[in-house]
């Protein structure tokens, strides 16, 4: 078993709730729908005042088609508060905003769509969601660009952009120029603005707008393109995933972090059955799981082959089921690979280090295929950079981290997920 504590940071909330959030839920703000509360804003609509937008949306067949011409939805602070909670209320409505590192959906890794809690509408989804280390749900695109406005926001003295739902003008968060690559954009939203749906279940989300009307420019994105690099290999919009154990996740997601090209890095498990893939389970030894990451990458910055040379040189691949004192098969050494491409580039790269005797013992890596990856709890997720002051990360993780500095810095991002403190809502 591991010797590390499971310990929780959460100073850098406070004080960014103070800076931040506190400022917000005092001030007056913008009413969001017609008889709303607010700073006496009119109440926003769509484009050139129309009360009519368009929009994506899902049929049932689980497909995202349109865009479709429909009213804006409207309602009163009283209908608003019926089928709202008082929180989703404040930030939705009142221009809100959540506390950092708070939010239920800030974390969450599984596939899926985010829709407006308020009028259902789908807005973002999770293929291209990323760790952004602000504290609060990122992606670098919307669903559809139709989905989401934008309005400047000079609130506090600054100078924003406020993104809202289209469709009811329900507040998001704002959008930044400071995300990764296709975008560069970074999308920073309140997770009680948003309701998830898993990509299994997104029939449910069948608005009856798409059986009822014809619109032009349809567009099929369906479940198979949210789902696709769910098992590795290339995935849409330039990215592509490769799935990794070297022992404590922590660890191994730490190490991939600061690479510019990795978008996110998911702690998880992989090689046993979904019925088992959960911590107190694989803690067993025996549920052929390992714990795992999975690198969302963008292979025009970075390639699979370089992400091997980092990960062969932050863990030690000759020990078996053993990376220090974690002992067990849940720490072996692996590579999922997804596709014939990537176990060959894998046997190929372990050859090329044996024959050179890069290591004084022989490698045991294990190449395994790549059946599922199964996202860990929430409380992993993110955990060196949510918890740097842990005993664990800082003796365990950190000295790994601190290799890839000095054998990858001209592979490093300008600004490191690790030291970056609470980002700009």
């Amino acid at each position: 078993m591991r010797f590390r504590e499971v310990a929780l940071v959460a100073l850098i909330g406070v004080v960014f709730a103070v800076v931040f959030a506190l400022p917000m839920a005092l001030s007056p703000t913008s009413a969001r729908a017609a008889g709303g509360s607010g700073d006496g804003k009119a109440p926003a609509q769509g484009k050139e005042g129309s009360m009519t937008v368009q929009v994506k949306v899902f049929n049932k067949a689980g497909d995202l088609v349109g865009p479709f011409s429909t009213p804006k939805v409207v309602k009163t602070d009283a209908e608003w508060k019926a089928i709202l909670t008082d929180e989703q209320f404040r930030i939705t409505r009142d221009a809100g905003t959540e506390r950092p590192f708070c939010g239920t959906l800030l974390d969450n890794k599984k596939e899926g769509v985010y829709a407006c809690v308020c009028c259902g509408l789908p807005l973002f989804a999770s293929n291209a969601k990323f760790n952004s280390g602000t504290g609060w749900p990122s992606f670098f695109q919307p669903i559809a660009k139709e989905n989401v406005t934008e309005i400047e926001d000079r609130s506090h003295g600054m100078v924003r952009t406020e993104i809202n739902c289209a469709r009811c003008d329900g507040h998001l968060g704002h959008v930044f120029d400071d995300g990764p690559r296709p975008t560069g954009l970074r999308f920073c939203l309140n997770s009680e603005s948003l309701a998830f749906t898993e990509q299994k279940d997104l029939a449910s989300l069948a608005d009856p707008l798409a059986e009822t009307a014809r619109g032009a420019d349809s567009a099929a994105i369906g479940a198979a393109a949210l789902a696709a690099g769910a098992k590795g290999g290339a995935g849409p919009g330039g990215r592509a995933e490769a799935v990794f154990a070297g022992g404590c996740f922590w660890c191994v997601e730490a190490v991939f972090e600061e690479l510019d090209g990795v978008i996110e890095v998911v702690s998880g498990y992989a090689g046993g059955a979904r019925e088992t893939a959960n911590y107190e389970a694989v803690c067993t030894g025996k549920t052929g799981h390992a714990e795992a990451v999975k690198i969302v990458y963008d292979p025009s910055k970075i390639d699979f082959a370089t992400l091997l040379h980092v990960h062969f040189a932050t863990h030690d691949p000759t020990t078996l089921n053993r990376q220090g004192n974690d002992s067990g098969p849940q720490y072996r050494s692996a590579i999922f690979y997804a596709s014939d491409e990537e176990k060959r580039v894998a046997e190929a790269y372990i050859k090329e280090l044996t024959d050179k005797k890069a290591f004084p013992k022989p490698i045991v890596t294990t190449l395994e295929p790549l059946k599922e990856f199964y996202p860990a709890e929430a409380y992993h997720q993110n955990y060196a950079c949510n918890n740097p002051f842990n005993g664990y990360i800082k003796a365990v993780a950190m000295p790994k981290v601190d290799k890839v500095r000095e054998k990858f810095k001209d592979r490093l991002k300008e600004v490191s997920p690790l030291e970056q403190p609470a980002g700009k809502r």
